[in-house]
């Protein structure tokens, strides 16, 4: 099969829906490399190379009017490359598909993530919950088959846009395998130099949103002031949110607690920082990671934290129990005491630390690239 994919947001997003496409496409091509994988993006960066291999192939916009209107090429134009190359099943990796690919009787899928902004508008701009509204509908009404990729993001599919159980399939995704990999002391100590890490941190990944709610961290740290004295190491950035945060550690003395490695203009420059590639080692070295989301469509930091066997710290709501199995430790999100009981007691719990640990580590094999990659390719062999 030539398997075409909508690959912009591998190329441009540095976050979940880019870590989710480059590692089902390099997971496609690595074990199923009889087929050859077309990846259309409006342009090409360095964020994601596929040069070793010899099935993939990327196009761009080639001549006039796409490439002065990549957007309309990507969401509609597109469909005559599709045609011309041959492409047998065209997979949307993050919610969309183009306008009238139907007409073109090439097989479809498209990959829906979440419908966050369906579950809470308010925390969107209302021009863009309209344009989502209508781009992820389209997509799941007109694709031959939907890819949900978990359980309550299926539930999801079905009660916002009324699209029947059987057209969706759920293929839970994978993460970088690097996480996986074993980082030696010598890199540790290199990643702990380079950051400026402590010898023990806690760790929070994820964009500084209100959904994520890392101010529940904040307030339980300043609950535990006087019983712990562990520093919280956060990776990413935001806005307003961020903000308030920010004021609560300052109004609160958290501020040689709390370190936002994004403030730090060293940190944010580096190039294996802006990659993720120096995540695992860091990861690694954290007490535990702790992810208090209100709502995920899967919430990827925490398999990422399974496979570098550190400890979990995680809501007990939305899909986020599916994704840490029986190794997290579960607290309600919306409770900065139970938040600070579990920072105290896994923190201090070397028993309890390990067996998160073991835990783990089993249940994240459930979402090998392997296994991800087959059950991705079982969709695309129903379509043909």
């Amino acid at each position: 099969m030539n398997i075409g994919f909508e690959a912009k947001r591998a190329f441009t997003n540095g976050t979940g829906l880019g870590h989710y496409s480059r590692t089902l496409i390099r997971s496609l091509a690595t074990y199923f490399p009889e087929h050859d994988y077309t990846l259309f993006t409006p342009k090409i960066t360095d964020r994601f190379t596929v040069t070793e291999f010899n099935n993939i192939n990327i196009v761009t916009p080639q001549s006039f009017p796409s490439t002065m209107f990549s957007g309309a090429w990507r969401s509609s134009w597109v469909k005559s490359d599709l045609k011309k190359l041959g492409i047998d099943v065209y997979h949307g990796l993050s919610h969309e598909i183009p306008v009238g690919i139907k007409k073109t009787r090439i097989p479809t899928t498209v990959t829906i993530h979440d419908l966050i902004f369906e579950r809470y508008p308010e925390q969107f701009n209302a021009i863009d919950v309209r344009i989502y509204r209508y781009k992820f509908r389209y997509a799941c009404q007109n694709a031959d088959k939907v890819i949900a990729i978990s359980k309550q993001t299926k539930e999801d599919i079905i009660n916002f846009y009324k699209i029947p159980e059987e057209k969706i399939t759920i293929c839970y995704q994978s993460c970088n395998p690097a996480f996986a990999e074993i980082i030696s002391d010598e890199e540790k100590r290199r990643i702990k130099k380079l950051y400026n890490l402590p010898d023990q941190f806690l760790l929070y990944v994820g964009s500084i949103i209100e959904r994520k709610n890392l101010l529940t961290i904040c307030k339980a740290l300043h609950q535990l002031k006087d019983k712990l004295d562990i520093p919280l190491i956060v990776i990413g950035d935001g806005g307003a949110y961020k903000q308030q945060v920010q004021q609560f550690v300052n109004d609160n003395g958290l501020q040689h607690q709390v370190r936002f490695l994004s403030d730090d203009p060293t940190v944010k420059a580096l190039p294996t920082y802006q990659s993720a590639a120096d995540f695992p080692a860091i990861y690694q070295q954290a007490l535990c990671m702790i992810y208090p989301s209100i709502f995920e469509g899967f919430g990827i930091p925490v398999l990422e934290a399974l496979w570098s066997k550190t400890p979990v710290i995680t809501s007990n709501i939305s899909c986020l129990p599916e994704t840490g199995g029986d190794a997290a430790f579960y607290v309600d999100p919306f409770s900065s005491a139970e938040m600070g009981e579990a920072i105290l007691k896994v923190s201090q719990d070397h028993a309890l630390q390990q067996m998160m640990i073991n835990k783990g580590w089993r249940h994240a094999q459930n979402f090998t690239q392997q296994r991800c990659a087959e059950s991705v390719m079982k969709v695309y062999k129903r379509l043909r």
